[in-house]
């Protein structure tokens, strides 16, 4: 039994009815941890098969874990819903101090029902929680602005989480993110449109309870080691230096970087977008999750005069990370640092999730090249590669949407392709847009059966660099290592912790960390934990029509050399076949 009775709580809030309730749920979390077990689980129990999306009855679930406030890097909290981009399994993590402001207003877990008549923001201080109008701050232009309006009418500095939408989620842009704390982001597969759809503006959580611990010496031990080792990774120390962003170089020398909607793999102005030149140019601070030693979070200090007033400048403060690089910069051929920060800022302020939006344009600007659509669905636009300018009017008609074309585009790149035609450059997996990695079959086939569809889910494209470049594996073999590892990662994603430190959270270190917490735990029975979490959500998926049959594979993937050549289309179809079966006795 867990030493921290609230971690077991969990905070049932109405929209409709403007009411609350608290209930401890211990069987839950004694039984799968807490975060992406937990929130599986809560999410089983609140979403029924039938559910829109966009309905009233899509539950919001949140969660975090028994390490959350106690351990260095157990930073994250987890998201669950039924995603609107892809019509099945939304999970998104989000660090900044969502975590501890969960945590230290003494809930494990929040479940968020129902849908208000009209925009409102919840304020959980504690055991107070208040349904307050957000009608003034509803359309506003930058959700920065309405931020930092919440943030001057709440109290909680300091450990305070505030989470809000943009235009996109109001819009139900079906890929619209959650921003909190202004650069951390629940970002992929559309929780920002779940709020717009229940007219919730924010949620704003602090809190101030304290954490017991038992045995103050083991757990001095235990985190004096965890943090020890976090601080002398030469992996942690690459992400304080140059952030995720230092793998620009690499994957394009490896030939991974996807560039020009995966035209190729390798873009000629890779240094131009490097981590190394955002560092030695553009860096203005670094940024670190609450309880984290690393630092990873690394914000551009981006200078323009302001229009008609020389000497006069404005200084914009914006994030990047691979990711946003890969998608906004090789992905659509671009380098220009300026118009790739104007384009990311714009991005941010309406709160999309910047992955599915480069992707997307990266589709658009391809079939544009093709033919396939013209200026008259683009509104008289014309798309080539790396014309930041243009792109740059485009985010506003994702908001808008002022016709069909437009329309299809704030539904992803599955929808405008099944419409204007492309699909064998619609780079999309399970329907979410690709992540920014061609390093061969690993990759790919992760992306595909990922419970997420996500890099994140298995890190297939770990596998191609360390396995399949030094020996010839099977397609049943790699496909039982994708799933293997995001079983395990069921188990880190549960805790809370954040994937970059899954080298530092080892089994051993896990189960010393739990029992720290409460839960005295063997290695089989944490094996066991993680594969029974992987099934349920597995389970989910299919009750809410997911079918392997319907997986779309694009065939651009076959025709670009990755790092380990072309991808084999016999070998990575035998591979989803098998993976089908395996699923199939899994969750038997």
């Amino acid at each position: 039994m867990f030493h921290d009775q609230n971690l077991t709580k969990v905070l049932y809030i109405d929209l409709s009815k403007k009411r609350f309730k608290i209930e401890q749920r211990p069987e839950l979390f004694e039984r799968y941890i807490g975060g992406t077990g937990v929130a599986t689980q809560l999410l089983q129990e609140e979403c029924p098969p039938d559910c829109d999306p966009l309905s009233s009855k899509n539950p919001i679930i949140m969660s975090v874990g028994p390490l959350s406030a106690l351990f260095p890097i157990a930073s994250k909290t987890v998201a669950m819903f039924k995603s609107p981009h892809t019509g099945n399994l939304g999970e998104s993590h989000c660090g900044g101090r969502s975590a501890i402001a969960l945590r230290l207003a003494g809930y494990g877990a929040l479940v968020i029902k129902g849908a208000s008549d009209s925009p409102i923001y919840v304020a959980i201080h504690g055991n107070q929680i208040h349904f307050k109008d957000a009608s003034t701050i509803w359309g506003m232009r930058s959700n920065f602005t309405a931020g930092r309006i919440i943030r001057d009418h709440e109290p909680g500095a300091g450990c305070r989480t505030i989470m809000r939408i943009g235009r996109g989620g109001e819009n139900c842009v079906s890929y619209a993110c959650v921003t909190t704390e202004t650069y951390r982001h629940f970002g992929r597969l559309g929780l920002g449109a779940v709020f717009g759809s229940k007219k919730l503006k924010a949620l704003v959580i602090s809190g101030r309870q304290s954490i017991p611990v038992q045995n103050r010496k083991s757990y001095r031990t235990v985190y004096d080691e965890i943090y020890k080792t976090a601080v002398n990774s030469p992996v942690m120390k690459k992400y304080h230096d140059l952030g995720t962003a230092e793998n620009v170089l690499p994957l394009n020398a490896m030939g991974g970087l996807p560039t020009k909607n995966l035209q190729q793999a390798r873009f000629e102005k890779a240094a131009e977008i490097s981590g190394e030149r955002f560092a030695q140019d553009y860096l203005g601070r670094r940024l670190a999750c609450a309880h984290c030693p690393v630092g990873c979070i690394h914000i551009a200090a981006f200078r323009e005069l302001y229009e008609n007033e020389p000497y006069f400048y404005k200084t914009s403060m914006i994030c990047y990370d691979y990711e946003p690089i890969y998608a906004l910069g090789s992905m659509l051929g671009g380098a220009d640092v300026p118009g790739f920060l104007k384009l990311m800022d714009e991005i941010e302020i309406v709160g999309l999730d910047v992955m599915s939006v480069g992707v997307i344009l990266a589709w658009a600007t391809e079939a544009f090249e093709q033919g396939l659509i013209s200026v008259k669905e683009t509104a008289g636009l014309k798309l080539c590669w790396g014309d930041y300018e243009t792109y740059l009017k485009i985010i506003p008609l994702l908001i808008d949407q002022p016709n069909e074309f437009y329309q299809a585009l704030a539904r992803g790149v599955d929808a405008a392709a099944s419409k204007y035609g492309g699909r064998n450059f619609a780079l999309t997996f399970g329907g979410n847009e690709m992540p920014g990695y061609h390093t061969g079959p690993g990759a790919h086939l992760g992306f595909l059966i990922g419970t997420r569809h996500s890099h994140l889910d298995n890190a297939g494209y770990s596998i191609d660099q360390k396995v399949l470049t030094k020996k010839d594996i099977s397609p049943a073999e790699l496909v039982d290592s994708l799933i293997s590892e995001e079983q395990w990662r069921q188990i880190l994603s549960s805790l809370v912790i954040c994937f970059f430190a899954r080298g530092i959270y080892k089994p051993d270190i896990v189960l010393e960390a739990l029992r720290v917490a409460g839960l005295d735990l063997t290695t089989d029975q944490l094996n066991q934990i993680g594969q029974d979490i992987y099934s349920a959500k597995y389970k989910f998926k299919i009750r809410h029509g997911f079918d392997f049959e319907n997986l779309h594979i694009p065939q651009r993937i076959f025709e670009t050399p990755s790092l380990n050549g072309i991808v084999d289309e016999s070998f990575f179809r035998q591979a989803v076949v098998y993976a089908q079966k395996k699923i199939g006795t899994l969750i038997e």
